[in-house]
């Protein structure tokens, strides 16, 4: 299974950006897709996930800020649309996914897209 993060830039406090990971490989092996943000200086932080498999609802509010994350199963992608953007929430964001027969987290990881928020 391959991750990759794309959709980030620089923007200004207030706007709003989607970022997309697309998904390549053996995707039937996923149960659920997260996404994870690393700001300057810090650790890690989980965001919010969302479930893979077509019952799953398709969207959710995300742990950390004005975020949702959403899935589009036939196109293998999921989405982190993230408004009103503060400064604080620069950081390099990066998806990944957990497999069905891994129950302690995420063991897919994909390279991450830099969102830079000016004030």
């Amino acid at each position: 299974v391959q991750l990759q993060a794309s959709g980030g830039g620089m923007v200004q406090a207030g706007d709003s950006l989607t970022l997309s990971c697309t998904i390549a490989g053996q995707t039937d092996r996923i149960t659920r897709v997260g996404w994870f943000r690393r700001a300057p200086g810090a650790e890690r932080e989980f965001i919010g996930a969302v479930g893979w498999s077509e019952s799953s609802p398709r969207s959710t509010d995300s742990v950390k800020g004005p975020f949702t994350i959403s899935r589009d199963y036939a196109k293998n992608v999921v989405y982190l649309q993230m408004n009103n953007l503060k400064p604080e929430h620069t950081a390099v964001y990066s998806c990944a996914a957990q497999e069905i027969t891994y129950p302690r987290g995420f063991n897919f990881w994909g390279r991450g897209t830099q969102v830079t928020v000016s004030s």
